[in-house]
């Protein structure tokens, strides 16, 4: 069983920054996302990595100013948010592929080919 722990939400006005964290608990080799919701809206794709690190996807969204990234034993996942925006508001989730299954430039977006999420942690911008 893979468990993904997230931290490092929080409240921040418009235009400040965070560092969200997602530690895997075991086989770190798979692609990994972070997902946003917000309550009454489908869960929507940030941002991506590949399993070796070398490929990103981001939502068209948060080009620019969210960077997704990984410590070299790849037990943690990053998300660098900078120039927040009230719009960013959500709970934010870590979630992991199957090992076997590639990010893809579409498929990193489905939800559905995720299996294993992280229980969410919460940011919030205000203006």
């Amino acid at each position: 069983q893979v468990q993904l722990v997230e931290s490092g939400g929080g409240s921040v006005q418009t235009g400040g920054s965070l560092r969200l964290s997602c530690t895997v608990s075991r086989n770190v080799n798979r692609c990994m996302a972070w997902f946003r919701q917000v309550p009454g809206k489908e869960r929507e794709g940030v941002a991506a990595i590949s399993s070796g690190g070398d490929t990103t996807y981001y939502a068209d969204s948060v080009k620019g100013r969210f960077t997704i990234s990984q410590e070299n034993a790849k037990t943690t996942r990053y998300l660098q948010m900078n120039s927040l925006k009230p719009e960013d508001t959500a709970m934010y989730y870590c979630a992991a592929k199957p090992p076997t299954y590639a990010c893809g430039s579409v498929s990193w977006r489905r939800s559905d080919d995720y299996t294993y999420w992280g229980q969410g942690t919460q940011v919030t911008v205000s203006s």
